[in-house]
């Protein structure tokens, strides 16, 4: 390996790694002191994570350290990402919409990319961006990376290769929790690697291992590193919970064992109505109805109910124990003495998934490190609460995330937002914050112009709106939010038109009311599709590639 022995890093992955790096950060108080005055900036992302999944937004699940940080910091109650984890990730990482960095559908899908054609449908982040890593290290930051990557499954196209000095990644989209026996389960192709360590493949699976606490512990070894050297960092932490597979520790499961025997229908009546007193949705808005496809409760047998419940129980402690983990970052980041000095922001990368997966063998425990398997329609709608659809569609429960930023001494603690933003905004936000320039041009080409807009001026208590309009495709879906309008289209449906202060849970199509709306909000999508490369959804060339 090209920084760290595998015998450190085992170590640090195994059992009680975590004390283990927290307590070095301790050291490191002292150096903090003396640390440069540029601020350190970490974007945490969750991956598959509904809208009401975390308390601050709704939940039971127990989730106190991002509870902590939304009511120490702001909460954005409109904030958007592009629908699914290769887009969305594309997007956060360059400021651009996700066509222009050249991942307009999802790497690791060559077949569908080679038929949709580049510019906007490659493999991976194209030439003509540039990466927050790499934008940031000529303003002197050290860039870290622990987490998914999933834009750029092959060399040269790592984080490594990106502007990341130091990398602990899941190359693809999917693993195993636990490491064990991935390749056979997930149906990733063999040639590709699975976890890396900077520039070298990283072997799973080991003893002790589970990816969460993986990535926490290998973020907070990286930032002590940084803040030893007494350089600013920018950390990407992208935790690969809780997409599929269902699996989680037994005693994070035993918690929430029996907790879920009330339903899906159930859960969402809860869910909206602690929304509803959180003053995250309108209560005007009404809740989306139960979705047809998800079977009623009530005509399960109690064995199913018994499974079913079950299955939520394993998800709901793979997002305690996400939420436990994050807690250790910020918890590091008080010891080092430098909590005052990092902006934090927190989200997720699309919308819960109403996704069908179940590979493991007959008789194996769900939740257990040889199981494979999703918890489907009836649960992913209870997570979008009180959202239509899921992860992929541009209907909100696919791209409307919960999204916290946390900044003590700058933020005030308690904020609210209204304002919309995007996970377009992710770049400008940090470059500001870090007081340095988005380039014209990177390694002798030049860079497509950002399209995001700085949130720092709302962090720092400025009303003003940001964006004039957004836009957002995938796989045909598609959808532009302008102002309180939103014209969504279902592939391959017709548009619908949406006033988003009055129903914003997309129940009341005003389409044939305001032909005029339709008409000039369909031309400006169909501008901006010309102007990504978005290419005509064909779902027989996804079919025909085997493309999840």
């Amino acid at each position: 390996m090209s920084e760290l022995s595998r015998r450190s890093v085992l170590k640090m992955l195994g059992v009680g790694a975590g004390a283990i790096l927290t307590n070095s950060l301790m050291g490191t108080r002292a150096v903090a002191a003396d640390a440069p005055t540029k601020p350190n900036v970490i974007v945490i992302l969750a991956d598959d994570m509904g809208f009401s999944d975390i308390g601050a937004w709704g939940s039971e699940i127990h989730t106190p350290n991002l509870d902590r940080l939304a009511q120490n910091g702001m909460k954005f109650k409109q904030f958007y990402n592009m629908a699914r984890c290769c887009p969305t990730r594309a997007c956060l990482l360059t400021g651009l919409y996700s066509h222009q960095a050249g991942v307009g559908f999802m790497t690791g899908t060559k077949a569908v990319n080679d038929k949709l054609g580049p510019p906007a449908y490659t493999e991976q982040l194209n030439d003509s961006c540039v990466t927050i890593a790499e934008a940031l290290k000529p303003a002197g930051y050290k860039t870290l990376m622990s987490g998914k990557w999933h834009v750029g499954p092959t060399r040269p196209h790592w984080p490594c290769d990106r502007g990341f000095d130091q990398s602990f990644t899941l190359i693809n989209g999917a693993m195993n929790y636990f490491g064990h026996n991935f390749q056979e389960q997930s149906g990733a192709a063999k040639n590709h690697t699975l976890l890396a360590m900077n520039d070298q493949p990283f072997d799973a699976p080991m003893e002790g291992f589970y990816s969460t606490d993986a990535f926490a512990d290998q973020a907070i070894t990286f930032m002590k590193q940084s803040v030893a050297e007494r350089k600013p960092f920018f950390l990407y932490l992208a935790f690969n919970a809780p997409h599929y597979p269902l699996q989680a520790k037994p005693e994070d499961i035993a918690r929430y064992e029996g907790k879920y025997a009330m339903g899906w229908e159930k859960l969402r009546e809860q869910r909206h109505q602690r929304q509803i007193e959180l003053g995250i949705v309108e209560e005007k808005w009404g809740m989306t109805p139960p979705d047809p496809d998800a079977p009623s409760w009530n005509s399960l047998s109690s064995d199913d109910k018994e499974q079913w419940a079950h299955r939520m129980a394993v998800y709901a402690a793979q997002v305690e124990c996400l939420d436990r983990n994050i807690g250790r970052v910020i918890d590091s980041l008080k010891e080092a003495g430098i909590e005052k000095n990092t902006l934090v922001m927190f989200m997720s990368d699309n919308g819960a998934s109403a996704e069908t997966v179940d590979r493991s063998a007959k008789n194996v425990p769900i939740g257990s490190k040889e199981s494979w398997n999703s918890y489907h329609l009836g649960w992913g709608h209870a997570s979008n609460t009180p959202f239509r659809l899921y992860k992929h569609w541009d209907h909100e429960g696919g791209i409307a995330s919960p999204f916290i930023a946390y900044w003590p001494g700058t933020i005030q603690p308690g904020a609210v937002s209204n304002q919309i933003g995007h996970v377009i905004d992710m770049m400008p936000t940090v470059l500001a914050a870090a007081g340095t320039q988005y380039p014209k041009e990177f390694k002798g080409h030049p860079i497509t112009p950002v399209e995001g807009k700085s949130l720092l001026p709302i962090f720092k208590g400025t009303d003003a709106a940001v964006h004039d309009m957004l836009f957002w495709e995938h796989e045909g879906n598609k959808a532009v939010r302008a102002g309180d309008l939103k014209l969504v289209s279902k592939f391959p449906g017709d548009w619908e038109l949406f006033d988003m202060v009055a129903d914003r849970t997309e129940m009341h199509d005003i389409a044939k009311d305001r032909p005029d709306d339709v008409k000039r909000l369909a031309a400006a999508w169909q501008a901006w599709a010309q102007k990504m490369g978005v290419k005509p959804w064909d779902p027989s060339v996804k079919a025909k590639a085997g493309a999840e």
